[in-house]
């Protein structure tokens, strides 16, 4: 039994071969990920998947990263949140989350598995 052992994982990404490949790591480590290709599938299955872990891209055509972990932040409260993106993320989108209290970390892509993993060990900062 390792430390990521059953930690529900939901990864979303428009890109379906960047959520089923990050899916299918953290399901070899461990974790129980499902993929879902658009911030509105997220929100459909969000309740009854209930994460631990949201692993959002930023930028998607229904609705952004942030956007989507907003929403789904009031429906799991407890959820940790990752945006991914290979952009620069909006500042001022950033300031919202937070000023609804909502403390999201941010990876730059392209990042290697390794470090993505022990990003998810690692206990989260207060914010």
């Amino acid at each position: 039994m390792n430390e990521f052992e059953r930690k529900k994982v939901l990864v979303v990404d428009d890109e379906p071969l960047m959520a089923n490949t990050l899916s299918l790591i953290l399901n070899q480590k461990g974790f129980e990920a499902t993929a879902v290709y658009s911030g509105e599938m997220a929100l459909a299955v969000v309740d009854v998947l209930k994460p631990d872990v949201l692993i959002v891209d930023v930028t998607m055509e229904d609705m952004n990263g942030i956007q989507a972990a907003m929403r789904i932040c009031e429906r799991v409260p407890h959820c940790r949140v990752f945006l991914i993106s290979g952009r620069a993320v909006s500042a001022d989108e950033l300031l919202h989350a937070r000023s609804k209290g909502l403390a999201f970390e941010f990876l730059a892509r392209p990042i290697h598995p390794t470090v993505f993993l022990d990003r998810l060990a690692a206990q989260p900062s207060c914010v």
